[in-house]
């Protein structure tokens, strides 16, 4: 029973952005409606002091009414979302044991959310739309937040900076505070394809109005944009030829996504791929690289399907070793022994047993060596 015990602390440590995300959602729906009311009092105060047309004012309220409105409704899905996933996450605090129908429904519903969230990174939408639909995950997953990111990404692949300098304006409170440097490199990225046209007046007037105020955090790079008015797209100097490379554009993208991810609480890799890393760790060894020693049923030792994946994971921590063979796959225990061969080689008693010939004799696999029934010793696991 103990074997099968579950671990909720663990488990809830790594649910954490399902809560974070909504939570992060409703904190900037409040203060974008905080900061709306706050300029609409300001304006309207202004105008009751010095008696502007009334008309006027009506008209902003009911704006400001309708804006409200929205912001309410979006607060409750929000909430709503909240809500399902704290009951969600409680369900699992119920379940003590991880061989229950309850557990394997709950891990069924985890494995979905898991698989929604890797398709959406990847961009696959639609399948990750009829996935949650057929699955009801609908308020466990964040498909409008990915949506959001999709967008800037296509704008930033498409060479276009407008969309993510939006986006930064939208979130300057919560960028300053991480001290993001993503919108100062969005705007030397704009100055940059205007020198590339030779747009040099339109260039330095740019620098004076965008990249000027970073002065103070970015001197040296704002220093190296004014060299770059002296050299074409053409030009062979290292310094500024790799400042025309078109594969600053996809680092920008990868930039977006990672502070994107961070703002909304996002882990900068899927669940999925956590999940997997964190298992083929689990059963790597170093006889894993070993070409001589390698499992047929390990899947870490199969390099065309997760060994790639495995290749730079840590080993495994084993305190207590358990030995499997690499004949059948199954572990050697008290009920199936480790036997030795002379040459040092161990199978289990299973695979032993498979191997004797009629006539006594068994051949090693490994080297082909042939020896009789009664030189075969019984291991003792200590």
């Amino acid at each position: 029973m103990e074997k099968n015990k579950l671990n909720h602390e663990g488990l809830l440590a790594l649910e954490q952005p399902l809560i974070k995300v909504s939570l992060e959602q409703l904190k900037k729906s409040y203060r974008n409606s905080h900061k709306q009311v706050e300029r609409d009092a300001n304006w309207l105060v202004n105008q009751v002091e010095t008696k502007k047309d009334t008309e006027q004012m009506i008209q902003r309220l009911e704006n400001l009414k309708k804006r409200l409105s929205e912001t309410r409704a979006e607060e409750e899905v929000q909430m709503s979302k909240t809500k399902a996933r704290i009951e969600h996450l409680s369900e699992l605090v119920s379940i003590s044991q991880a061989e229950t129908p309850e557990h394997r429904r709950w891990s069924k519903t985890r494995l979905d959310r898991v698989l929604v969230d890797y398709l959406l990174r990847r961009g696959y939408f639609e399948s990750a739309k009829m996935l949650s639909e057929d699955s009801s995950l609908e308020k466990l997953v964040d498909i409008d937040v990915f949506q959001e990111s999709q967008r800037v990404v296509s704008a930033l692949q498409s060479r276009s900076c407008t969309e993510a300098l939006q986006w930064c304006a939208e979130n300057r409170s919560s960028l300053k505070k991480a001290k993001s440097s993503i919108e100062f490199d969005l705007r030397f990225q704009e100055y940059v394809e205007l020198v590339r046209e030779r747009k040099l007046g339109d260039a330095i007037v740019y620098v004076k109005k965008f990249l000027s105020p970073w002065s103070e955090s970015h001197l040296k790079e704002i220093q190296q944009a004014m060299g770059l008015l002296a050299f074409g797209p053409d030009t062979e100097c290292l310094q500024y030829k790799k400042l025309y490379d078109m594969e600053r554009w996809k680092k920008l993208v990868l930039q977006f996504q990672q502070e994107h991810f961070a703002l909304h609480c996002l882990t900068k890799h899927s669940g999925l791929q956590m999940t997997l890393e964190a298992g083929l760790s689990a059963l790597k060894t170093p006889h894993c690289s070993e070409e001589d020693e390698k499992n047929v049923n390990c899947p870490v030792c199969d390099e065309a399907s997760f060994g790639s994946v495995a290749e730079k994971l840590p080993l495994a921590h084993h305190v207590n070793s358990c030995l499997v063979c690499r004949i059948t796959g199954k572990m050697m225990d008290a009920n199936n022994p480790p036997m030795v061969l002379p040459n040092g080689y161990v199978y289990s008693q299973e695979a032993v047993d498979e191997m004797i010939k009629m006539d006594g004799f068994i051949t090693c696999p490994r080297t082909g060596a042939i020896y009789q029934k009664h030189e075969i010793r019984k291991a003792f696991i200590s």
